[in-house]
């Protein structure tokens, strides 16, 4: 009913859940065509250190997450959350899930730097990475001048972007 109400009643294109309840949980958001399930698996916040990189049965918690959402039902409508300011760890998370759409939080504010995340996280077939600056761009200033400069920062991510993308 969750997955329904998002995706049919409230019309969203994408949803973002944790994997902590399983694939009875996720399965229901995956089974709807040309949207997007948006799963938690390594997080950009500290408390990321808290949980998903912990060691259960000889392997990091946040890979169990990936290595096990892989094989549920419509897993190819699954995109994931990992934080920029975890760049060492895109190699191999991208090991796990080659091809996937990875939402990237924490470029700017938080401290997370847009080409590690790009050298370790971009695919040759479809780039693969959704680069999201909320912080650095909403609190670029907090004078009458704030939609100019929250304009300049997102234009000079994306130039940034654009400069990575054209020498991939």
């Amino acid at each position: 009913m969750y997955a329904k109400a998002f995706f049919e009643d409230l019309a969203f294109d994408s949803v973002t859940v944790a994997p902590y309840m399983g694939k009875d949980s996720v399965e229901p958001f995956l089974a709807f065509k040309n949207k997007h399930t948006i799963m938690l698996a390594l997080t950009s916040n500290e408390g990321a250190f808290d949980f998903q990189t912990k060691n259960v049965e000889g392997k990091e918690l946040y890979k169990q997450v990936l290595e096990t959402s892989k094989s549920w039902k419509n897993a190819k409508n699954l995109m994931y959350v990992v934080g920029a300011t975890k760049a060492e760890y895109f190699a191999d998370i991208r090991k796990i899930i080659t091809n996937s759409f990875l939402l990237v939080p924490g470029v700017g504010a938080q401290g997370g730097n847009l080409q590690e995340v790009c050298k370790y996280g971009m695919t040759t077939e479809n780039v693969g990475l959704l680069i999201n600056s909320s912080r650095g761009i909403i609190y670029a200033s907090q004078d009458e001048d704030f939609a100019q400069e929250a304009a300049n920062k997102a234009q000079e991510l994306q130039k940034q972007m654009e400069v990575i993308l054209s020498k991939s």
